[in-house]
């Protein structure tokens, strides 16, 4: 059995999708060591991200199969010293339609401007707390400083800028209002993430380290729901100019909506964020590229294996190898 490719170039898996999506990890490597992504300890794999030449075509054989949006994540992404030219290459790759980018935000305030001018239309901050000490414990020892620099550039470049926020239960539940006060006079959008059971620590197991979608929207009185926007439910405050949204893996699984596949830094397709099976696609043609990723359609499941605070992803891997 094959996934569909209708009119129009879109490719559906074997549950009706449209699998238009692509995020791929261009680097392993970051500059952070934040505790739900990479902690302490957790050290890239290798070196071997892919080349620049094969990132492109993988992207030109998944733009032939459908995927018009690319987003390059890490490990950091900024720390790839071609990372530009990668972004203004991948834009002009026929029938890639968008290039987005999400970042720490450390390096931003230098690079954005000229990810503006490569081609790239947005940018996802990631962005847990307000407070210094906290975002310095968060981190790893990193600067609140330069991130905020950094949204700062993006905005003043012309960047449509999205900051995600990862639920970390008790220890920034009250920093939530003051990040969603960002979007009264500001056109963002702030965007809070349960958080998932990755990496294999048992801190990520503890439940005073995580909070629900539910929770936390109780902690920001005066929202306004709006419509769904992909992976995640949308609200607003009375005469805000950004939106605030809630996206919810662990209690409201959003598989009907998944339409992408995943690169990992050295050239796997991952079908399913929280399964196992990855494709190897370094080393192949356009032809053999196009099979792997037809292949990687085909084998994303209908539902993510089933997540709870008390059991691990499946992923098999840590988010900075994966692809944030």
């Amino acid at each position: 059995m094959r996934p569909r490719r209708l009119r129009g170039q879109k490719m559906r898996d074997a549950f009706g999708r449209e699998i238009n999506y692509m995020r791929v990890s261009v680097t392993d490597r970051c500059n952070l060591r934040c505790c739900y992504c990479m902690p302490a300890g957790a050290e890239p794999a290798s070196g071997e991200a892919m080349t620049g030449e094969e990132i492109l075509r993988t992207a030109a054989a998944a733009a032939e199969l459908g995927v018009t949006k690319l987003r390059f994540t890490g490990g950091e992404p900024l720390m790839r010293p071609d990372i530009v030219s990668l972004c203004r290459r991948a834009a002009a790759v026929p029938g890639i339609q968008e290039v987005c980018l999400t970042t720490n935000g450390t390096l931003l305030a230098a690079m954005a401007t000229p990810l503006k001018e490569a081609g790239v239309r947005r940018v996802n901050v990631s962005l847990d707390t307000l407070a210094p000490e906290k975002f310095a414990r968060i981190t790893g020892g990193g600067s609140l400083s330069r991130v905020l620099d950094g949204i700062e550039a993006a905005r003043s470049a012309g960047l449509r800028v999205k900051i995600n926020t990862v639920l970390l239960g008790d220890f920034n539940a009250g920093d939530l209002p003051r990040l969603a006060d960002l979007t009264r006079e500001n056109d963002m959008d702030v965007r809070f993430i349960e958080r998932m059971p990755m990496p294999r620590t048992e801190e990520a197991l503890r439940p005073d380290a995580c909070m629900t979608f539910r929770e936390a929207l109780a902690l920001i009185p005066g929202l306004t729901p709006l419509p769904r926007e992909g992976t995640a439910q949308m609200f607003r405050f009375a005469g805000a100019r950004g939106r605030v949204g809630f996206i919810s893996p662990m209690t409201c699984p959003f598989c009907g909506w998944c339409n992408r596949i995943r690169l990992t830094a050295d050239g796997h397709i991952k079908p399913c964020l929280h399964t196992a099976p990855e494709i190897p696609i370094r080393g192949l043609d356009r032809a053999g590229m196009r099979e792997a990723l037809r292949r990687a359609i085909l084998a994303k499941p209908e539902k993510r294996p089933c997540l709870s605070m008390e059991k691990f992803s499946e992923a098999a891997r840590s988010m900075n190898r994966i692809g944030g």
